[in-house]
């Protein structure tokens, strides 16, 4: 008799009012190996998660773990069974230790009732020999890396003898070799027979590392495929319902003059003499690894964070620095990397965010009515099929591609004639990724100049007109579209030396 899968899900159902979330979602997963949960944002993969997670509980259908009929009522139900959740960004203690976060709520003790710290810390080092990691045991988890705070989940996981681990977006935020060193750990624990769930959008990734993929679109379970027996395009269209030919449609666009031009900009430890100039028309790459301090320019030139020296011109006029004020009147807009913390006001609703940025615009007698409100962010909703049931819909409740639609409405309602975009597609469906690079194809052709800085370097190479690239806070080349390349970007992302533009 073959065992049973680690995790059977078929055709659960979750709805939300009237709103469906989950149509039919199905997915098994065995032990000893990694399966792939793929789809668009919307597609239903965070309700199916969140249901195995004890965080809702479904309508209908079949969950079944270890082959035993289940049903969470809690998040602490769902642990005892042995289900561990690594998330994207980890929700540690701050003020605890390492061993601390990996024992809270079960910590063993004494024959005398106290807390057995030696214990602990012996129970932590040898899960850190087993994942085959380097922590030390005893310094709080405030300053831990992303990286490392998924280590202390996982390694919490082992510890519970967790049985099925979903993992959720965990590379996002993580430098190659942090993704390496997490996906030898996962091998290992794929080694061990555990059974493994993998959410990702990077299909190097997926391809790379799982043995099975699972494909959902709108609610509803498509298709699973051996990751031997399918191919990238083929996922792809299963999870859009068509052909995406085109992620990166490049607009022709008529190039024209100078609008922001920064020139020496310096800040000690972070960047130095920064340089570039961004024309009308053309959309301009910042290329570079995590920590190159390509997000930290963008800053400075908007005005949130200080420089030392050089300056910030819009239209031959000198920005004010830290004043982002004085930059939103110069036309400058800012879209920031992390979309949840610094670009939406998650409790609010998608109205009130879109028009945050032009409230003192659409004031009558200094107040802002409802009915003025929804006017002007019903047309920036509209043009950027932000998909949502209403505009009073909460923001945190959107999928992240219909959250980045929000913040680069709030930013576009500005009416800017510099966007700078920060990590313009992290965490999107293939699907949205191709309507954000349109639009931005169309502003330029529209005669707005575009600074895009991306980690992804086929979305520099398809998008940028120049691309701009950094090493330790400095720009080492300057590289024309005609002739940039994976390899020239990248070895001018890693070596001192300049590239020939």
């Amino acid at each position: 008799m073959a065992e049973s899968p680690v995790l059977e899900l078929r055709d659960v159902e979750k709805a939300f009012g009237s709103v469906i979330a989950l149509r039919s979602g199905t997915i098994s997963v065995d032990a000893g190996s990694i399966h792939a949960l793929v789809g668009e944002n919307g597609a239903g993969k965070s309700t199916l998660v969140k249901i195995v997670a004890g965080l809702y509980q479904r309508d209908g259908g079949v969950f079944r773990l270890r082959g035993e009929d289940v049903d969470f009522t809690s998040t602490a139900q769902s642990k005892a069974a042995g289900v561990a959740v690594i998330y994207q960004e980890p929700t540690l203690f701050p003020d605890l230790s390492v061993t601390e976060n990996i024992f809270m709520g079960r910590q063993p003790t004494t024959q005398f009732g106290r807390i057995d710290r030696k214990a602990m810390r012996h129970e932590v080092e040898r899960l850190f020999t087993r994942l085959g990691v380097t922590i030390d045991p005893d310094r709080p988890a405030e300053g831990l890396s992303i990286a490392d705070q998924q280590v202390i989940e996982i390694a919490k996981a082992v510890s519970l003898d967790a049985s099925l681990l979903i993992m959720d977006e965990p590379t996002a935020a993580l430098s190659g070799v942090e993704v390496e060193r997490l996906f030898a750990i996962a091998r290992s624990l794929r080694d061990e027979g555990r059974g493994l769930i993998f959410i990702s959008h990077r299909f190097d990734e997926v391809f790379s590392l799982c043995d099975t993929v699972t494909v959902m679109r709108d609610g509803a379970y498509i298709a699973t495929s051996s990751i031997a027996e399918t191919s990238v395009d083929e996922i792809v269209h299963q999870m859009v319902g068509r052909e995406v030919t085109e992620l990166f449609p490049k607009l022709e666009a008529e190039k024209g003059g100078p609008l922001l031009e920064v020139e020496g900009l310096t800040s000690p430890g972070v960047f130095s003499d920064i340089t570039f100039t961004v024309h009308a028309g053309e959309i301009v790459g910042l290329a570079g690894l995590v920590g190159a301090g390509r997000s930290e320019v963008a800053r400075a030139v908007f005005g949130v964070d200080d420089y030392t020296a050089g300056s910030v011109r819009m239209g031959g006029s000198v920005v004010p620095k830290r004043n982002p004020n004085a930059a939103m009147r110069a036309g400058l807009a800012l879209v920031p990397e992390d979309r949840r913390k610094q670009g939406l006001v998650v409790e609010a609703g998608v109205g009130e965010n879109i028009t945050l940025s032009i409230r003192n615009r659409l004031a009558k007698l200094g107040l802002v009515t409802t009915g003025i409100e929804n006017r002007a962010a019903r047309e920036w909703a509209s043009r950027l099929e932000v998909k949502s049931n209403a505009l009073d819909t909460v923001a945190a409740t959107l999928s992240g591609g219909n959250q980045q639609k929000v913040v680069l409405a709030k930013w576009l309602a500005t009416n800017p004639r510099v966007l700078l975009i920060d990590e313009p597609t992290r965490g999107i469906d293939v699907g949205t990724k191709s309507e954000v690079h349109r639009l931005l194809s169309q502003l330029a052709q529209q005669g707005m100049g575009i600074l895009m800085i991306s980690s992804e370097l086929p979305e520099v190479l398809g998008m940028a007109d120049r691309v701009l690239v950094m090493r330790e806070g400095r720009i080492t080349a300057e590289i024309d579209r005609a002739v940039a390349t994976s390899e020239n970007v990248m070895h001018a992302a890693t070596h001192s030396s300049e590239a020939a533009a």
